[in-house]
């Protein structure tokens, strides 16, 4: 067989003809015209009522082309929960202000962090997630993990006030469950103590209760493991079992410091 008619086969046998550029650009798109237009003092209510409803007709070409057909009415629920969203994401913007620094403004979190660019995807496609989307979701988290290094399966579930500080490295599983006014920083994994295919439909990722921080380069691992709320997560460690409320978990390595004067002990570097 000829590798034209490789690809041919291939195509021919796509579940789907979706455009990945034009559903990358949506979201994209999206974003921008939420927390970009709503600033600007000289946009009118007409204005930002077509802009809407150009968005729904562009979202309702993707949609079909991810579902087989599916009728323009079956759009509507995306649009509906658009408020309820919209807050949470105004929640997550605040919270990640109020407890990072070098914030300066609620402004700046909305347009030049990654965490809340990540968390914002996230967020919308969990919403197409939870009502059987094809596809479409993991398009969307998968474009802002190119754009941030920051990786969130959609069907992940995540309560109100999530804080992700620089966010390069963190990956989030898909049957994490993450509760309310909890911190992550870079590095941090939330992942499976095991990736075979029988477990698909299993509980895989930890559990992450109430105003829990974690912090740099700590990995949590499995379906059973939960980590109780008010816990403090220290950077570098390594958790395969559950942690009690109101824990603090840290490693502890042995850091020697000296001088830099030549003494008799041999030092062994390799390059």
């Amino acid at each position: 067989m000829s590798f034209a008619k490789q690809l041919h086969t291939g195509y021919t046998a796509r579940k789907f003809n979706i455009d990945k550029k034009k559903t990358e650009e949506f979201i994209d798109s999206l974003f921008r015209f939420i927390f970009y237009l709503e600033k600007n003092s000289c946009a009118q209510l007409s204005e930002i009522e077509r802009r809407l409803e150009n968005f729904k007709i562009q979202f309702e070409e993707i949609l079909v082309s991810a579902s087989n057909g599916r009728n323009s009415h079956d759009t509507g629920f995306f649009f509906d929960t658009f408020p309820q969203v919209y807050q949470a994401l105004e929640d997550d913007a605040r919270f990640i202000y109020e407890n990072d620094p070098a914030a300066q403004s609620v402004e700046e979190v909305k347009f030049s962090y990654p965490g809340f660019f990540a968390i914002a995807v996230y967020r919308l496609a969990h919403e197409l997630v939870k009502n059987g989307v094809p596809l479409i979701p993991r398009i969307w988290t998968e474009y802002a993990h190119s754009k941030t290094g920051i990786d969130i399966h959609p069907g992940a579930r995540i309560g109100r006030n999530f804080f992700i500080d620089h966010g390069t490295g963190i990956v989030i599983g898909e049957t994490t469950v993450i509760g309310d006014n909890v911190k992550l920083y870079q590095g941090v994994t939330l992942g499976a103590l095991s990736v075979t295919k029988e477990l698909q439909n299993r509980k895989r990722h930890p559990s992450i209760g109430d105003n829990v921080v974690i912090y740099a380069n700590a990995t949590i691992l499995g379906g059973q493991t939960v980590i109780g709320r008010d816990s403090l997560i220290g950077g570098n460690v390594w958790i395969t079992e559950s942690v009690a409320p109101n824990s603090v978990v840290f490693h502890k390595g042995l850091v020697t410091v000296r001088n830099k004067i030549p003494v008799n002990e041999p030092i062994n570097f390799i390059i």
